[in-house]
C-alpha cells in the first residue's frame, strides 16, 4: 500500500486528493485492460494443441487450468473430471473449476464446447471484451427504453419505473438527469444512442476511476478533509485491497 500510495500521489504532498486517486485507477485500469487484450492471444495459441485448429476445446483448456495449479502429467492425462481423487486441501481447485465452466457456458456462443479467440478473451477478461460491453448496453436497452427505439431519453434513463408502468420517484433522480446531459449525451441530442451508450459503460472510461476514488475517499477520509492520509489508507486496509487502486484484476472479475 505504501508503494501504491506514493506512486498515486502526483504532488507529493503525502495526501491523496479525489483526482490524484481517480487518475491513478484510470490509469490501472487502462493498463490492465491493454495487457489483457495483448497476452489473450499469445495464452490462447498455447492452449490450442490438441489439435491446433484455431479454437480451444475445453479439455484443452482444463489441462492448461490443472498444469497451471501444479498437478502433475500423469494426473492431467488419467484424471476423471470430477477429480475424486484430489485431496481435500486442494478443494479449492474445484471451485474455481467449477466457476471456470459456468464462464466457459457463458462466453462460447458459437459452440457450447469450443472457445474461439475472441470467446476466450471474454472469457478470462470479459471486462475487456467488446462483446461483454454489447451485452450490458443490450441489458441496460431491456431495462430502460420504454418505447422499443433503441434509444434513451433523458427521462428514460432517469425516472425509474416499477413493475406496473407505474413511474417511481427517485431521490437519485436530480444526479441521473445531470449524469445523462454530461457523461452519455455527447452530443446534446437529448436521446442516448448505442455508441452513447457503449462509450458510457466501458471501463475505460474515466468515469468509473472517478466514481470510485470519489467512494473511497467518502469511505476512508476519516478527519473529513477530502484526501486520504497513509494512515487513513492503513486503518482501512481491506476496503484498499479489495479496490482497484490496488487489485484491478480481481476487482474487475469480481464485478463480471
Amino acid at each position: 500500500l505504501l508503494i501504491v500510495f506514493c506512486r498515486a500521489d502526483e504532488d507529493k504532498d503525502n495526501l491523496l486528493a479525489v483526482h490524484e486517486l481517480a487518475d491513478y485507477i484510470h490509469k490501472r485500469t487502462t493498463d490492465h485492460i491493454e495487457e489483457a487484450m495483448q497476452e489473450n492471444y499469445g495464452l490462447f495459441m498455447s492452449i490450442d494443441v490438441n489439435p491446433r485448429n484455431g479454437v480451444i476445446s475445453w479439455r484443452e483448456y482444463h489441462e492448461y487450468f490443472l498444469q497451471k495449479h501444479g498437478l502433475d502429467s500423469d494426473y492431467i492425462k488419467k484424471h476423471n473430471e470430477r477429480h475424486q481423487d484430489l485431496k481435500l486441501q486442494v478443494m479449492k481447485i474445484l471451485k474455481n473449476i467449477a466457476r471456470d465452466r459456468a464462464s466457459w457456458s457463458e462466453a462460447a456462443k458459437s459452440d457450447p464446447d469450443f472457445l474461439t479467440l475472441d470467446e476466450f478473451l471474454t472469457f478470462l477478461h470479459p471486462e475487456s471484451s467488446h462483446s461483454t460491453l454489447l451485452t450490458l448496453v443490450d441489458d441496460l436497452l431491456d431495462k430502460l427504453d420504454r418505447d422499443g427505439d433503441e434509444m434513451l431519453t433523458e427521462d428514460e434513463f432517469a425516472v425509474l419505473q416499477m413493475s406496473g408502468g407505474e413511474e417511481l420517484v427517485s431521490q437519485g433522480e436530480h444526479r441521473r438527469r445531470t449524469e445523462f446531459r454530461h457523461l452519455i449525451d455527447e452530443d446534446g441530442n437529448s436521446v442516448a444512442d448505442r455508441t452513447e451508450l457503449l462509450k458510457y459503460i466501458d471501463p475505460k472510461n474515466p468515469r468509473h476511476a472517478k466514481e470510485e476514488s470519489e467512494t473511497l475517499v467518502t469511505l476512508g477520509d476519516s478527519n473529513h478533509d477530502g484526501k486520504l492520509s497513509l494512515d487513513e489508507i492503513l486503518a482501512k486496509m481491506d476496503l484498499f485491497l479489495g479496490s482497484k487502486m490496488v487489485d484491478t484484476a480481481r476487482s474487475f472479475h469480481d464485478e463480471f
